[in-house]
């Protein structure tokens, strides 16, 4: 029996039971949910994301729009376009695709987006709401990792989880959301000592610390589960987590691979977000 956590399938079953429901409000409202994304410059890994997030939002029956913009667009332009888009009527989600190039205030842009409809969950207000425990939008990985955890029915309450990586945009939130859900929390970083032994004690293993394959097998307990967030391009082509997956699979309970595990997650959460950014508009 296989061991690994499928995120490309577990996303793929949550993508079509967005579309039944936004076929639905169709149906019923004549209007669906819209996603802008704005994206500057021509950073390719960025392009890459943004056309993958447009076609995820086709296929769910999301009106998508993506506003390309060149490297030499101005703060000020691009806050105008910000500004435009928190009061079209036709848009629930704005996004503006990170990194933004050199010379631009990526903190000015992200507070100007309308909380309401920060379905990225970066605005201050939105990060105060999670820190409360009162979330209005969860941040899209680790909103994906709990889904995964969720799916693949693994018990939180109660767990020892040892999170690596303490970045606003992973290692926080999915701290905070683990321990909304009764785990008991360790996040741990570049100067956490003796890092093996405390990763040693964890039922659930949250890696988010981008760099490639620094778990090593003989850190993960038996029977541990482990999420690997990291994608790292290693060589040419390759890409790997920050655990050495061949060595940890043999001792974890459960896993995800890189690719195919929580970056499928990621599309699919803002999809949810933008769902239900929909439904609190309408």
């Amino acid at each position: 029996m296989s061991n690994l956590i499928d995120g490309k399938q577990i996303a793929k079953e949550i993508r079509a039971e967005l579309k039944k429901e936004v076929d639905a409000l169709r149906e019923k409202t004549g209007k669906v949910p819209g996603l802008a994304v704005v994206l500057v410059g021509e950073d390719p890994a960025s392009a890459t994301y943004v056309r993958m997030k447009g076609k995820a939002c086709e296929e769910a029956g999301f009106l998508s729009r993506t506003h390309r913009l060149s490297e030499d667009t101005s703060q000020r332009e691009l806050l105008d376009l910000v500004k435009q888009l928190n009061e079209d009527d036709e848009i629930h989600g704005i996004l503006v695709q990170l990194p933004l190039p050199d010379g631009l205030d990526e903190q000015e842009v992200l507070y100007t987006i309308d909380p309401e409809k920060d379905v990225d969950g970066f605005h201050p207000f939105n990060v105060g709401r999670l820190m409360t425990g009162d979330p209005s939008f969860v941040p899209c990985t680790p909103r994906g990792v709990i889904e995964l955890l969720d799916r693949s029915g693994v018990e939180i309450k109660g767990k020892r989880a040892v999170v690596i990586g303490r970045s606003n945009i992973v290692g926080k939130p999915v701290a905070l959301l683990l321990l909304q859900r009764h785990a008991t929390v360790t996040i741990c970083h570049s100067r956490t000592q003796d890092l093996p032994g405390v990763v040693r004690e964890a039922d659930i293993v949250v890696a988010a610390v981008g760099r490639p394959e620094m778990i090593k097998g003989d850190w993960i307990r038996e029977g541990a589960v482990v999420i690997d967030v990291g994608v790292n391009r290693v060589g040419e082509k390759k890409l790997v987590g920050d655990v050495a997956f061949d060595e940890a699979k043999e001792a974890a309970s459960l896993i995800t691979p890189v690719p195919g595990g929580v970056g499928p997650m990621t599309i699919a959460m803002l999809l949810q977000n933008t769902l239900e950014s929909f439904k609190n508009h309408e």
